[in-house]
């Protein structure tokens, strides 16, 4: 079913006014959170009009797909975030071509996107992606991995890269309050992260999508990644939904 620029426009005003009410409940500050709007898969005339209606942060998680869009949609204001998996072999594509990472996963992907970023003289903003709910069908790192992945990372001091936070993908078959838990646990681990290794290096959290993103906000998420909810259904899911 086809989208229409109104309906986008409609939607997004949506999310922002529900992301703004869950920001205030929670005691927060609603500009202290970002809206990721998911455009996987999605053409890029919906991105177009998307940014018609102000919005200019888009979650993509192909390389090839984003750069089918990316050379259509040229416009400075835009922020691409890289939210799917990547494999090490893939790192050249990121840098200059989006601003974030939110799934780094190994040393081996730090490094050779430090590589790129240096050939492109790009810096990258990068997340790393944490399993929370330990679900053998999500990537990330075990939360119990987490501490001796960042000592390895920052011993390694790489160029090109700069560690922002954390990420997590909830569950879709969960109920409310696990989701809740898995939101809450991410944020502890960011919690120790700043006390252990400075606050700087651990200042967002990516986490919520369509289904749950007012939890996240409640629970402390500085980024939530939406796509559905603004573009319609699409048939492939993974970090943003």
């Amino acid at each position: 079913m086809s989208v229409s620029a109104s309906d986008i426009a409609a939607n997004l005003e949506d999310i922002r006014a529900r992301m703004h009410a869950a920001a205030t409940a929670a005691g927060r500050d609603p500009d202290g959170i970002r809206l990721i709007a998911v455009s996987k898969y999605m053409p890029a005339d919906y991105v177009r009009m998307a940014m018609a209606a102000g919005q200019f942060c888009f979650g993509e998680s192909t390389v090839q797909d984003a750069q089918t869009k990316q050379a259509l949609l040229d416009d400075r204001r835009t922020e691409w975030h890289f939210i799917g998996h990547l494999q090490s072999n893939k790192a050249r594509f990121i840098p200059g071509r989006f601003a974030w990472l939110h799934t780094l996963d190994s040393l081996r992907l730090a490094q050779r996107l430090s590589a790129a970023a240096l050939d492109a003289a790009h810096t990258v903003q990068v997340l790393i992606q944490v399993n929370v709910a330990a679900d053998p069908a999500k990537q990330g790192l075990a939360a119990s991995e987490l501490f001796s992945f960042v000592d390895r990372l920052l011993a390694a001091d790489l160029a090109g890269i700069r560690l922002r936070g954390l990420m997590t993908i909830g569950r879709h078959d969960a109920d409310t309050e696990p989701r809740r838990a898995e939101f809450a646990a991410l944020r502890e681990l960011g919690r120790a992260c700043a006390e252990r290794f400075g606050a700087p290096l651990f200042c967002e959290l990516s986490m919520g999508m369509s289904a749950d993103f007012e939890l996240a906000i409640t629970e402390g998420a500085t980024m939530v990644r939406v796509g559905s909810s603004i573009f319609g259904a699409r048939e492939k899911h993974d970090a943003g939904a």
